[in-house]
């Protein structure tokens, strides 16, 4: 009989694990976590999942293949970092801010954070396809 605490558990830890993912990614800017921590924390979600549920299961509630994560990280690492700063002729990792209006609130969005999100996405989808390709070969 397989035990069921852990299964129920996940259902509930997994999108509170996933809404502090993005608590830390996006106060990491300014304060402690950024996308590492983001990213780990996203990771070890699906990785609670695959545990109480199996490989298959996590694989389907995360809809993509790691890999595809990892490449688009790269892609906004590279794109928010080198890419943005040359077209204005300045250094590799230069910030450039942008505000944007949502009704009555201001919202400065940057490469900064562009570059957060590329970690995050790269480190969760590594630290996924490490796991995920480990619990494959015990089966």
């Amino acid at each position: 009989m397989r035990a069921l605490i852990l299964p129920t558990a996940t259902t509930y830890l997994m999108p509170v694990l996933v809404l502090f993912s993005l608590f830390l990614l996006l106060r990491g800017h300014n304060e402690p976590g950024g996308g590492f921590a983001g990213g780990l924390v996203a990771a070890a979600a699906f990785v609670l999942l695959s545990v109480a549920s199996g490989v298959g299961e996590a694989r389907r509630a995360l809809q993509v293949d790691p890999r595809s994560l990892i490449g688009v990280g790269l892609l906004l690492m590279l794109v928010s970092g080198a890419i943005a700063p040359i077209v204005y002729g300045e250094p590799y990792l230069t910030s450039y801010w942008w505000t944007i209006s949502l009704g009555e609130y201001d919202v400065s969005v940057g490469t900064p954070l562009l570059f957060d999100i590329g970690v995050y996405l790269a480190v969760a989808g590594t630290v996924l396809l490490i796991v995920f390709s480990l619990e494959e070969e015990d089966a």
